[in-house]
């Protein structure tokens, strides 16, 4: 199994102007494997699928994904159509994720699908995306969507887009077994992870499915010096179950590595870690990855 480390910038980055490109090319520079774009319409970070295409515009190697992009209330055929075309132009550097959206009255009524509908929009555009990237006609007729021997070209240039989705509750792993081809999970522990991927896996059974298993990842949120008390708070909110919600949290490199080393031991080897303290310039950021790059890439194989 190949361990990979790529780096998230999470919804509340600033790296919203000249200053990404910087830190993007960085990235590059340090060899380091993804990047990852979180999705917030009300947040300063910025849109997931523009800054995708920034991105692979200025790289020829660094693999970038979404850290999620909310799915319901989105065309799924302009969607099929505009990630095809991303991960062409890219030579197949895409990692798409997608999730639900966030439980936020605010971002629900800018997508304008109501909470307790967004898991069957979800389950109905995964089935056209799927569809749609294939470059064959299809006929769809579901609650939502309806075409009759549709085609999306071009298809994308990877014979097959693996999607990978995240959450741990028992619902998000089902959904998982049922229709990803990964499952990137945030804050989780190594045991989480190893619950999680035994439940993920025993749907995929049930369905006559199978994820790769190098397919299995965790994305990190780790500390280069003490946890805030407010995030503490959050995360002890977030995880009520956990006696001590800092073990969410490393801080620190040593920290990082040994919790990395912890969830490799249980199968998880794709890593999507973000600093907790975003650094306050991009020349800040430079500097952070060039002390990372030697840390964190010497674990992966």
């Amino acid at each position: 199994m190949k361990v990979r480390i790529g780096f998230g910038f999470g919804v509340r980055t600033r790296l919203n102007d000249n200053g990404f490109g910087i830190v993007v090319d960085a990235l590059e520079r340090l060899r380091f494997d993804s990047l990852w774009l979180s999705e917030r319409l009300s947040g300063e970070s910025p849109d997931p699928l523009v800054a995708m295409a920034f991105a692979a515009g200025r790289t020829t190697r660094l693999k970038f994904g979404m850290s999620v992009m909310v799915l319901p209330g989105r065309n799924p055929i302009v969607l099929a159509k505009e990630l095809a075309t991303l991960d062409r132009l890219s030579n197949g550097r895409l990692l798409p994720a997608f999730g639900l959206g966030v439980a936020d009255p605010h971002e629900q009524q800018a997508f304008g699908v109501a909470r307790g509908e967004r898991a069957a929009w979800f389950d109905e555009s995964m089935r056209v995306l799927r569809a749609a990237w294939t470059g064959e006609p299809f006929t769809h007729h579901g609650e939502r969507y309806h075409f009759d021997d549709l085609r999306v070209l071009p298809p994308p240039a990877q014979q097959h887009l693996d999607v990978w989705l995240g959450g741990i509750a028992p619902s998000e792993l089902r959904r998982v077994g049922r229709l990803a081809d990964g499952w990137l999970p945030s804050f989780v522990t190594p045991e989480d992870a190893a619950r999680g991927r035994e439940a993920i896996e025993a749907t995929l059974a049930e369905h006559g499915r199978t994820i790769d298993d190098d397919h299995y990842g965790a994305l990190i949120p780790y500390a280069t010096g003490p946890v805030p008390d407010a995030v503490l708070a959050g995360l002890a909110k977030r995880r009520p179950d956990l006696e001590d919600p800092t073990v969410l949290v490393p801080s620190g490199w040593d920290a990082l590595l040994a919790l990395i080393d912890r969830f490799v031991a249980v199968g998880t080897t794709k890593f999507v870690v973000l600093p907790l303290v975003e650094p306050p310039s991009p020349d800040a950021w430079v500097e952070h990855l060039e002390q990372a790059a030697p840390i964190l890439l010497a674990r992966q194989t």
